[in-house]
């Protein structure tokens, strides 16, 4: 007798953000889709005992996809410390306690929540995404995106950093990134894409905030860097998909040295990187590669929620 299919725990969030949708079954042979997924968040209903397919799926989710983990039920709760791992190496934008139905109100809530930190999930996501770096220069890109915040020009970036503008642009080339400027000015555009869906003023008000001239500057900014326009990244929530648009267009203009193009072009990226082994989730997370930073925040919070549920 064929077993009845088992509750679904993968759902897809999208555009215009109304309800979920089950995730599709993906064949094997799937090719990674080219363009970039504006706005989407997969969301993981976790259940126990924890099911390798899910994991895997969730891990080899497309990049610039959000990831919000709902946890089962407290007493379901055995063995907390194998979960933590596996929620660990997803890298999720938010976790949330048991819930039975998920309101897309909350939902969209979720998505356009301003980042803790949005230097340290910027470095996060670069890697995630393969962008590897040595601990200097990755000191360096953390602070940059921090003083986007209230720097606009490399010089008076490269002063901040106790650099010469030269010295600094030598270290980011030697290392086969973009230039600074180009992370200083994404900076700027991923605040002021935060700004947009959490605000209820107009470009040019959001604009002047950021320290730009008018509307009009930013929004050529935005669909230089990242292809897109102030309405859309209005409508279209979170900011990882900005970040993920913006990494194309550069790895595909040469800002990122041919050595990186693998990781951040998905259709020269081999199917099977993106893919891991059939495996249940306990085994899978033993041999896995470590985190990244974000573990840490990731554990408190995952703490914190299990202690509200």
């Amino acid at each position: 007798m064929k077993s009845e299919p088992g509750p679904r725990t993968l759902f897809q969030f999208a555009h215009p953000y109304t309800r979920l949708e089950a995730l599709p079954e993906r064949p094997a042979s799937a090719p990674v889709p080219a363009d970039v997924p504006r706005g989407e968040a997969l969301i993981w209903q976790v259940r126990l005992p924890l099911s390798g397919e899910d994991f895997e799926r969730v891990r080899a989710r497309r990049p610039g996809v959000a990831l919000i983990v709902v946890l089962p039920p407290p007493e379901e709760l055995s063995g907390p410390a194998d979960l933590l791992r596996v929620v660990e190496m997803c890298r999720p934008q938010s976790i949330l306690p048991s819930h039975l139905e998920l309101d897309p109100m909350d939902l969209q809530a979720l998505m356009r929540r301003p980042p803790e930190d949005l230097a340290a999930d910027v470095t996060d996501y670069l890697a995630w995404r393969g962008v590897t770096v040595d601990s200097d220069t990755r000191h360096l890109l953390r602070r940059t995106i921090e003083l986007s915040g209230e720097i606009r020009t490399v010089s008076a970036l490269a002063r901040s950093l106790y650099l010469s503008r030269r010295a600094l642009g030598r270290r980011f080339l030697s290392r086969g990134i973009p230039v600074p400027s180009h992370w200083l000015h994404i900076g700027r555009v991923l605040r002021a894409v935060i700004a947009l869906q959490n605000s209820r003023g107009n470009l040019f008000d959001v604009a002047c905030d950021l320290g730009y001239p008018d509307g009009f500057a930013l929004s050529n900014q935005m669909k230089r860097l990242a292809d897109l326009r102030p309405s859309l990244a209005r409508d279209h929530l979170g900011w990882e998909w900005v970040l993920e648009s913006w990494l194309g267009r550069e790895a595909h203009s040469g800002g990122f040295s041919t050595d990186r193009l693998g990781s951040l072009i998905p259709e020269v990226l081999p199917d099977a990187s993106l893919e891991i082994p059939a495996a249940a989730a306990r085994s899978a997370t033993r041999s896995a590669a470590p985190a990244p930073r974000s573990a840490k925040r990731t554990s408190a919070r995952l703490s914190r929620k299990m202690g509200a549920a």
